[in-house]
């Protein structure tokens, strides 16, 4: 059997990253090249006439305006006590592992409590989350309904479970039918106007869906070029369905990741983070060691997320 490429990519060891991140001064300096790759300007008036003092990361002070910043303000670190090489290696872990981490298991590896834990992980996630909102997914492609959660005791049964979050599962594969990017998106229903709306955000105007027999799923006719419904029964015979391969084997590993990575999480609350882990990732497989560069500037891009908003519903998105 031939080697599968993606699977077999060089990637970035931890030795590497302890070469290139193993210092708190190497982490800033990674920082602050890459947010002023021309050197630094003041956030506010664009003034390059600067002074210079430290407190414990470099501070630049405008001459201009009077305007103090460090490497991390404005950013998804503003106001962090945490060193940065402890951020530096929670990317990695998020970036480098085809399964999730959880909060626990991340404040045994970076060396901190379980709270500092649960918030690093959510702001990654965060700017996981916001990066991929923009992505449209084009030409051919496969979808299908999925839940997260299971029953309740003395809950509701089925669909109608209160545990459950429904969300859309869709996969873009080429020409050839090989898988190119996902989108996993919580939304509140199946029904018509719910998939009108996804589509109108996750599709091209040129996507041609392939999709089963639900009835909500002609929604996506008002966006796409075309859509192809097949009648998949249940069970299975239903997950087997060769017109749906990719998007089945895609939430297939979505599942397995999840459920042996994380016992339970508040499903209705964080569902939107914790999918576009798995969307971040999966996305950018074909290079993984440009994960940890990319997703670094992707937080310098991302406004300061506090505490209090980030245990605020994923409703609020």
């Amino acid at each position: 059997m031939a080697i599968n490429k993606v699977q077999f990519q060089k990637g970035l060891s931890l030795s590497g990253l302890l070469k290139q991140y193993g210092s708190e001064k190497q982490c800033e300096d990674a920082l602050v090249s890459m947010r002023w790759p021309q050197g630094y300007q003041c956030t506010r008036c664009a003034c390059k006439r600067v002074s210079m003092t430290h407190n414990g990361r470099r501070l630049w002070e405008c001459l201009s305006c009077g305007y103090q910043c460090s490497a991390i303000v404005g950013t998804i670190m503003e106001s962090t006590k945490l060193p940065l090489t402890k951020w530096f290696l929670a990317m990695y872990l998020m970036t480098q592992s085809k399964n999730a981490i959880s909060a626990l298991e991340l404040k045994r590896h970076v060396g901190i409590c379980y709270k500092s834990a649960w918030m690093l992980k959510h702001k990654l996630l965060e700017v996981m989350l916001q990066r991929e909102a923009p992505r449209q997914l084009n030409g051919r492609v496969e979808l299908d309904d999925a839940y997260l959660g299971g029953e309740k005791v003395g809950g509701k049964r089925g669909r109608g479970s209160e545990n459950k979050v429904p969300f859309v599962a869709a996969v873009e594969t080429t020409p050839n039918g090989a898988p190119i990017f996902v989108r996993f998106d919580p939304v509140k229903s199946f029904k018509k106007d719910d998939i009108e709306a996804w589509a109108k955000s996750a599709l091209t105007s040129s996507a041609t869906v392939v999709s089963d027999g639900l009835r909500g799923f002609t929604a996506v006719s008002t966006v796409a070029a075309s859509h192809e419904s097949h009648v998949t029964g249940a069970g299975k015979k239903a997950a087997q369905h060769p017109r749906f391969r990719w998007v089945n084997t895609a939430l297939g590993n979505l599942k397995t990741a999840l459920s042996g990575t994380y016992h339970a999480f508040a499903f209705a609350k964080y569902a939107a983070r914790y999918l576009a882990e798995f969307q971040y990732r999966f996305n950018r497989r074909f290079n993984m060691a440009s994960m940890m560069p990319r997703l670094l500037f992707a937080m310098i891009n991302t406004l300061p997320q506090p505490l209090r908003k980030l245990r605020f519903s994923e409703e609020c998105h």
